[in-house]
């Protein structure tokens, strides 16, 4: 991949796009994780107004830690960087408490309070979003958006521009590199941060993003009699998630009226 030139290629067109839609640059939340990371900086690059909002909500300290270290680092090297963090803690408790049922009633109660925190997290970059006059920045990668689905619908899926939508996994990491990001965030390991128990990327999808992208790259042109072994494996869980996600990738359904009955 020729890093710069893909790097160079975002940022104008994260400055376009904002300078065209006459807003003053963008917000986004920083989780500890590369993909943030990446975008965080890529934002900041663009000389526009960037707010970084750390959003912990039980969170685990190593993440906050990372997290805050990135985002005092881009403060450092960028004068157009602002940052604070919310603690969405307090917040998630009261839902927590108003939502909370019987578990053995409701098999995905702790999925949907997982996605409830990022949906609560999408709710606050808004809020900073219109009180500061920024765009909502997106941080998912190729494989999570348009692969297996792996993020919330109207939680980290609610943004209103996605950078790196077509980048792999891989190469948000070699992104990273190139872009100087700090040792312990080209280094952390792929999590979400929606759970009470550390539980990474791999250990919730069952493959790696390695795997995945390369059963993404043939995934329309291959099935799974194509392969066999390991890839076989990924190969069935990449065709699971993916069509259990498409309501995510697809446009809202509209069920039109026939002209003739407006009459």
């Amino acid at each position: 991949m020729q890093t710069q030139k893909v790097i160079d290629h975002i940022v104008s067109w994260l400055k376009d796009y904002a300078t065209k839609a006459k807003v003053n640059g963008y917000v986004l939340g920083v989780s500890g994780g590369v993909d943030s990371g990446v975008v965080s900086t890529l934002a900041a690059m663009t000389g526009l107004k960037t707010l970084l909002i750390e959003m912990p909500i039980r969170q685990k300290a190593d993440q906050v830690d990372r997290a805050r270290e990135h985002m005092n680092d881009l403060k450092s090297r960028f004068p157009n960087v602002e940052v604070m963090s919310v603690d969405l803690t307090p917040a998630f408790e009261e839902l927590y408490k108003t939502f909370d049922v019987k578990d053995d009633l409701y098999s995905n109660e702790k999925l949907a309070f997982a996605n409830t925190r990022s949906r609560l997290r999408m709710l606050t970059l808004y809020y900073y979003g219109q009180l500061n006059g920024l765009l909502v920045c997106g941080t998912g990668n190729k494989v999570e958006d348009f692969g297996i689905g792996f993020y919330t619908k109207y939680g980290d899926g609610g943004v209103d521009v996605s950078p790196i939508a077509d980048l792999y996994k891989t190469e948000v990491y070699t992104l990273a590199k190139g872009l100087n990001l700090i040792k312990s965030i080209q280094e952390a390991i792929p999590t979400d941060g929606l759970w009470d128990v550390d539980r990474t990327d791999e250990q919730q999808i069952g493959a790696t993003y390695p795997e995945l992208e390369k059963i993404q790259k043939e995934y329309g042109s291959k099935t799974a009699e194509d392969y066999e072994g390991r890839d076989k494996e990924v190969f069935l869980i990449f065709d699971r998630m993916h069509k259990a996600a498409k309501h995510k990738m697809d446009p809202i359904p509209i069920c039109d009226i026939p002209e003739e009955w407006r009459s």
